[in-house]
């Protein structure tokens, strides 16, 4: 005679410590890469490029077959540049990726610097975009808070992060843009034009 016992036991777990979105992740300062000056050919940070503009356009590619498009459209920035006015209603970031394999967010939060280089306490906005693996192409929109842009220089930060992490903390920030907002010409000092 043989007997068998079974004993199962369920175990139930708990999270001590449940996740919690932080404020500040940044420990001193910070320093990334700039993206404000690209090398033809050479990729910057998961970037093959990025660039600020006014705008963007769709493009399709037909493979030269009218009504057969490609599965991802190719965006196309619109006036690229640096400065802008304080009319404007927003500010793009436009960017092309190497083929993902994993979906991620790609974020930005973007500060006034002050007249002493220091940047405002907090975030003047941000913006996620959560890209699926298979696009390559994709942009964030820098909305003006008010009727205006305030008139002064601009630190964009830049963040890549997996699906489902906190897309602002300082680990996850891979470079920095600068941009300007000007009534009439650039506002940059030669020496935050030279830096790179």
């Amino acid at each position: 005679m043989c007997v068998v016992l079974f004993h199962e036991q369920v175990g139930t777990g708990k999270d001590l410590l449940p996740p919690k979105e932080q404020d500040s992740t940044e420990i001193g300062a910070t320093q990334s890469p700039s993206f404000d000056y690209q090398e033809k050919g050479v990729p910057q940070s998961l970037f093959t490029w990025i660039k600020m503009a006014k705008g963007f356009e769709v493009e399709w590619d037909t493979f030269g077959r009218k009504g057969w498009y490609s599965q991802d459209p190719r965006l196309k920035p619109i006036e690229p540049g640096w400065t802008f006015t304080p009319e404007i209603p927003a500010i793009y970031i436009v960017f092309e990726v190497a083929p993902l394999e994993d979906p991620a967010q790609f974020a930005v939060q973007w500060h006034l610097e002050q007249p002493s280089g220091q940047l405002n306490e907090g975030p003047l906005g941000k913006d996620v975009l959560e890209v699926p693996g298979h696009e390559r192409y994709g942009y964030l929109e820098l909305k003006r808070s008010g009727t205006r842009w305030a008139v002064g220089n601009y630190l964009a930060k830049i963040y890549i992060a997996p699906l489902g992490q906190q897309p602002f903390h300082a680990v996850n920030q891979v470079g920095t843009m600068r941009f300007a907002v000007a009534e009439v010409g650039p506002m940059l000092s030669p020496e935050q034009k030279s830096v790179r």
